[in-house]
């Protein structure tokens, strides 16, 4: 049997109570409802284990019988950030993942700061897999295997995140920023693109973008994408079923 990491332990109240000495006079939701606080007010730049510290009233080093390293915070808030998965009530499973996707991107947007988290861990938190699965649970009833549902989680939460990466970063831009916004992308391009180098591309500019159309919404793209992926998982699901009659 594996050992649990230390910190995956600790999110999870699995970490052995000690059996003497004083009570201690920090937990760890404490600590981490403090990181995720810092982090709203002055982004993630203000969160270290010093200003954690200072916020919850202790020395750096107390922090770290809680929190291994800096690392293993930021782990702790990516969870404690998150807010409940909306309730699937009666929506089939299409319905229900394009909620889930369109909260998941709407949580990142409400708190930017996590999307400068280093993502380079699965989900071990008991908020991170409580949306899992909500996935897993919409999917129970169609022939896609335990793999299969997985990586449709996964597609949708990066299209999550991707959606909430661009819009976050074209959201207040400084006054020197050079960031293009959407409907002036197409105009700039017809000055750069040359329609021996880039025939294609060359035709679309010419033909019109989608951010300089007048019926074009901001939630336009996000939802075009949407669309498309949940109809890839559809036509799986058709296959799989295809293939079970076909084997009887």
């Amino acid at each position: 049997m594996s050992q649990i990491p230390p910190v995956m332990a600790r999110m999870w109240g699995r970490e052995p109570a000690p059996r003497r000495g004083p009570r201690p006079r920090l937990d760890l939701e404490t600590i981490t409802a403090a990181a995720i606080a810092i982090a709203d007010a002055e982004g993630l730049a203000g969160v270290s284990m010093s200003s954690v510290a200072v916020r919850v009233g202790v020395a750096p080093m107390t922090l770290y019988r809680y929190v291994g390293s800096k690392e293993e915070l930021l782990i702790v808030m990516s969870d404690g950030a998150l807010p409940a998965p909306p309730a699937r009530g009666d929506l089939t499973w299409r319905a229900y993942l394009a909620a889930w996707t369109r909260a998941n991107r709407e949580f990142l947007l409400g708190r930017p700061w996590l999307l400068s988290l280093p993502y380079l861990t699965p989900p071990m938190g008991p908020r991170r897999l409580s949306w899992l699965e909500c996935v897993l649970d919409a999917l129970a009833g169609t022939p896609l295997d335990t793999g299969e549902k997985f990586n449709v989680a996964t597609t949708l939460s990066g299209y999550a995140l991707t959606s909430a990466t661009t819009i976050a970063g074209m959201q207040e831009p400084d006054p020197g920023d050079t960031v293009v916004h959407p409907s002036d992308y197409g105009a700039m391009l017809a000055e750069v693109v040359e329609p021996h180098a880039y025939p294609a591309l060359s035709a679309a500019v010419r033909s019109g973008l989608p951010g300089e159309a007048d019926d074009w919404t901001e939630d336009g793209d996000f939802r075009f994408g949407l669309d498309l992926l949940l109809d890839g998982v559809a036509a799986l699901i058709a296959r799989r079923v295809s293939q079970a009659g076909g084997g009887r």
